[in-house]
């Protein structure tokens, strides 16, 4: 039986539909097993523990969570992943943690690897947000929560735009676009690149329409003019018109960034997804070349006392 060769130790996290254990291998190897409760659901299983299942078994990358096996027991799906003891929001949030800019340049290096690997695979994560990237003991940065992810297939398939954590929504998505692609993800990584060097959220909204406001407030307002077609898509309606910000503005918003930087952040963060910048443009950005290097994984600032395995 493949549930024999795993223990469950302790229970350290339970949402709606799942309940996260730490556990060990019979080789004493840790790891996290996420129980999904199939019993909630009228077929049986729901949509996104298959999604889960089927990405991360195609998915194979040292920046993506790896999962090492499935089993069933009482009728609960059971998912074995390494052992990833922090995430990224834990690491922000933590003060008393000094980041340096290669820290920052590291930790978004290879959350663009990660994804990059996604999208050369056809997957868009739909989902990236700082606690969804979680920390290994080594400091290597892996995706992970593949729940929401989908395969870029048919072209004219209508996909649901209710997807993204809100702070983290790209503006097609906002507006309820129907047809979108991997930009949703970059949208989310420039986002959360700006949150590592501001060390707070970058657009809270409140709820959908506020977000609107914040992004728009933050980034200038879509038009005709600077993406065409926009006025058509399904929720853009009177919504107030601001300027985009200059340069200096962007300057004075992340004081610490070099120009370098801001270019990225711009390149990410188009409100137009057809001119946004893709995952191997942002890989080959000057900014990763400049100095100071990337840091090291194994070098990079951790939360030793944090022993909590994220809750996916």
């Amino acid at each position: 039986m493949t549930q024999r060769k795993y223990t469950k130790e302790k229970k350290v996290g339970e949402g709606t539909y799942a309940v996260v254990y730490l556990g060990k291998t019979e080789k004493s190897r840790q790891i996290a097993i996420k129980e999904i409760k199939t019993g909630l659901f009228k077929d049986g299983l729901d949509m996104s523990a298959i999604r889960e299942v089927k990405y991360l078994q195609e998915l194979r990358h040292e920046n993506v969570i790896e999962l090492i096996d499935v089993f069933s027991n009482d009728g609960n799906l059971n998912l074995v992943l390494e052992f990833l003891p922090a995430d990224l929001e834990v690491l922000i949030k933590d003060q008393s943690i000094i980041f340096k800019p290669g820290d920052i340049k590291s930790w978004l290096l290879m959350t663009l690897r990660g994804i990059h690997h996604c999208h050369r695979n056809f997957i868009i994560h739909r989902d990236l947000k700082p606690n969804n990237l979680l920390i290994s003991p080594d400091g290597y940065l892996k995706i992970a929560d593949f729940g929401l992810a989908r395969s870029l297939g048919n072209a004219n398939e209508d996909l649901s735009s209710n997807v993204v954590t809100r702070w983290y929504r790209s503006p097609e998505l906002l507006f309820g676009a129907k047809h979108y692609d991997t930009a949703v993800d970059i949208w989310s990584i420039g986002i959360i690149f700006a949150e590592l060097m501001l060390r707070t959220p970058y657009l809270p909204g409140q709820d959908d329409i506020n977000q609107l406001d914040v992004t728009f407030r933050a980034l200038g307002t879509p038009t005709e003019a600077n993406w065409p077609n926009v006025t058509a898509l399904p929720l853009y309606n009177a919504i107030n018109v601001y300027a985009p910000p200059s340069r200096q503005e962007l300057r004075n918003r992340f004081s610490a960034a070099t120009e370098k930087a801001l270019d990225l952040l711009i390149a990410m963060t188009v409100l137009d997804p057809s001119k946004r910048c893709n995952s191997t443009q942002a890989l080959m950005d000057d900014f990763f070349t400049e100095s100071p290097p990337p840091t090291r994984p194994e070098n990079l600032p951790s939360k030793n006392t944090n022993k909590k395995q994220k809750t996916e």
